[in-house]
């Protein structure tokens, strides 16, 4: 009964009646020429358009919104409602079209003002709308066709928008239950016919316009469910822009579409041919092409706003400088037809001629910061504009990432070596018919039952895991998966679980990840701890297997729990550890505190010397101290033998070869014969 939804049918009732001559109130000014205006001339008095005409160009607007996006499968059914019901077109795919109902339109003509009220009611196009929705389209009568023998499954559901001039909200209850009793009576002639359908879903959407200016008369009112086969709603709008925005709305809503906005798009100016501007372009589409944005929570990256006087938000999305040459191929994940908003705009239509003479736009996402992002392409095809989806994330058709390069880079130390044994361990091959299963499983179910049971504690990471990256522990994983354990298997695992008590009582090293955590990671106990935690683990999802599954784990649990001597053992061990930090720690604290002493007292040297230098350097003819001892260096090294003896700094080399000779020293140093 989902075959086709409410929005297959749409039904237009407009009020014809004399009250829909009224004024709108909203002027539109004609004398646009005041600049060149010759004098004398008595410029053009403004003039309004009547209620009726407000109605007819906005209910044309939606339909023509709905033609460009929907122009096969969604179809109106245009009826004008005075002293009787005028049927302006029929539910055939050719009078699906603007052009159609504006020729139907204008052979109606505007209401007469002078006809008698009393004897027009829009109940005759109420009536007449109910009876059109009963009628068979084409496309209900192929899936008829098609499923002669499930018939029934296809659905008739339709809509019908009521645009008039309502007195009160009494009258609007009025109209509902006329509606309700004439679903009721026309689903009772379809039961008997095989050209109508009954209806199972009919949803009455009243828009009571009323001139500006003016106090409504009638209230707003959400969606109500008037029966299990009608809904209302009623919506008060003034007439002329507001009456436009809308029903903007509202096409919106009743199929699914979204706005994106175009900016920055560069026109040269009509005055000055020389010089551009950059205009925006509002485009209406089905709200898939949105859907990439909801999923990855960008909405708000792609410029999202409200636009003025209406709930309905725009996705805002940037030119990009078309390419000259339209060869490239972009991957595309949809596409989707577009209508302009404002159809009769100057920026509207040059973008479409644009697109229509077969070039492409790309559009890329606003951002602030960062690389482009372009996520959007408009290109024509057959004459019809479409907005193509590009792929912005990592395409499917590329090679997957290499597993040793991670999930997104994050994750590299799977256990891909394990995993290959846990692949061969788990190899499906061909079963021999004659082979016969004591159980009497199926291979298949035997084979699920074996991946299911290695699979319950699998750890993925290696920092994830301990007791996987333990050699000791590889025994026990490996025979506490299986169905059923012999004797011998329970030995295994117990000599196992010995094995690791006596590591443990030898205080060894366990293969414990510190990825993530600072200084030297959990101390012995701790390790040991998280180690028995995961065998514990591991063994109890297998416990209730067989009673010797079960014996494997009450000897874990047997061992765990230590007696009081071991406790204190494991109380001498922790002081122990940390009398050797504490040792550590005091020791790195001497070392510093003898490096601070030797710095201080090599300081304190430096600073000693600086003062005797000054001394001399300030008082060069102040008598020497009568104390005054050769000057020793840092190093405090033997003073040599001739500068002490020196005069006036210097000292005559090799006297005792002078001596030999004959040679006399004289007191400044030079020697004479």
């Amino acid at each position: 009964m989902k075959m086709f939804s409410v929005a297959h049918k749409t039904v237009f009732v407009v009020d014809h009646c004399p009250y829909m001559a009224e004024s709108s109130r909203q002027q539109v000014e004609c004398d646009v020429l005041t600049k060149s205006r010759a004098q004398g001339v008595i410029p053009l008095a403004p003039v309004s358009k009547s209620l009726w005409t407000c109605a007819v160009e906005c209910s044309m607007e939606y339909c023509r919104i709905l033609y460009d996006v929907y122009p096969k499968d969604k179809l109106v059914n245009y009826i004008v409602s005075d002293s009787e019901f005028h049927i302006l077109n029929s539910w055939r795919r050719g009078d699906q079209s603007t052009h159609e109902l504006m020729s139907a339109l204008a052979a109606v003509g505007p209401p007469n003002p002078r006809e008698d009220p009393e004897c027009c009611s829009i109940l005759h196009g109420l009536v007449a709308a109910v009876e059109s929705l009963c009628k068979i389209t084409e496309l209900q009568h192929e899936k008829r066709t098609a499923l002669m023998d499930t018939a029934e499954r296809v659905a008739n559901r339709g809509r019908i928008i009521c645009l008039t001039n309502a007195k009160s909200d009494t009258h609007v209850r009025m109209l509902e239950d006329c509606i309700q009793e004439t679903i009721l009576d026309q689903n009772k002639l379809a039961a008997g016919s095989d050209r109508l359908m009954g209806i199972q879903q009919c949803e009455l959407v009243l828009v009571h316009i009323y001139p500006q200016g003016e106090d409504t008369l009638v209230s707003d009112r959400p969606k109500k469910e008037i029966s299990p086969l009608l809904t209302s709603e009623v919506h008060s709008v003034r007439a002329g822009r507001h009456l436009a925005s809308k029903l903007n709305i509202l096409v919106q809503q009743h199929f699914d579409l979204a706005s994106t906005t175009i900016t920055n798009i560069p026109m040269k100016e009509e005055q000055h041919a020389n010089t551009s501007a950059n205009y925006d372009v509002e485009l209406l589409h089905h709200r898939d092409a949105h859907l990439e944005f909801f999923k990855s929570g960008d909405l708000h990256m792609a410029g999202t706003s409200t636009r003025e006087n209406s709930f309905k938000e725009t996705v805002t999305l940037k030119w990009c400088t078309p390419r000259t040459n339209n060869i490239e191929l972009h991957y595309c994940t949809g596409a989707y037809r577009i209508s302009p908003t404002d159809v009769n705009s100057r920026p509207s239509s040059c973008l479409t001629n644009f697109l229509l003479n077969g070039r492409s736009v790309l559009l890329e996402q606003p951002r602030k910061s960062g690389s482009k992002v372009i996520s959007h392409m408009l290109s024509s095809h057959g004459g019809e504009i479409f907005l193509h989806v590009l792929n912005s994330n990592r395409s499917t058709l590329e090679d997957p990432p290499s597993i040793s390069e991670g999930c997104g880079g994050r994750v590299t130390d799977y256990r891909i070596t394990d995993f290959g044994e846990f692949m061969r361990e788990n190899r499906l091959t061909p079963v021999a018919e004659s082979s016969h299963d004591p159980s009497g499983k199926v291979p298949v179910e035997r084979a699920k039952a074996q991946l299911e049971r290695y699979t319950r504690y699998w750890p993925m990471i290696i920092s994830q895991t301990t007791i996987f990256n333990m050699q000791a522990v590889v025994p026990l994983a490996n025979l506490i998966v299986k169905e059923t354990l012999t004797e011998e298997d329970v030995l295994t695992c117990q000599k196992t679980v010995y094995n690791l008590v006596d590591m443990e009582r030898k205080n060894d090293p366990l293969p414990i990840s510190t990825v993530g955590s600072r200084g030297k990671g959990p101390k012995r106990d701790e390790q040991y701890r998280i180690m028995w935690n995961e065998l514990e683990t591991l063994v109890k999802t297998h416990a209730g297997a067989t009673d010797r599954h079960q014996r494997v784990l009450d000897c874990i649990i047997a061992c765990r729990s230590k007696p009081p001597e071991e406790e204190e053992r494991k109380k001498r061990g922790r002081k122990r550890e940390d009398r050797e930090d504490r040792a550590e720690k005091n020791g790195s604290k001497e070392m510093e505190d003898k490096s601070w002493q030797d710095s201080e007292r090599l300081k304190g040297l430096l600073e000693k010397g600086e003062q005797d230098a000054e001394v001399i350097k300030d008082s060069p003819d102040s008598p020497e101290p009568l104390n005054k001892k050769p000057r020793l260096s840092t190093d405090e090294h033997q003073e040599f033998v001739g500068r002490v003896s020196s005069v006036n700094n210097k000292f005559e080399l090799y006297q005792h070869l002078k001596e030999e000779n004959g040679m006399d020293v004289h007191e400044n140093g030079k020697a004479s014969r």
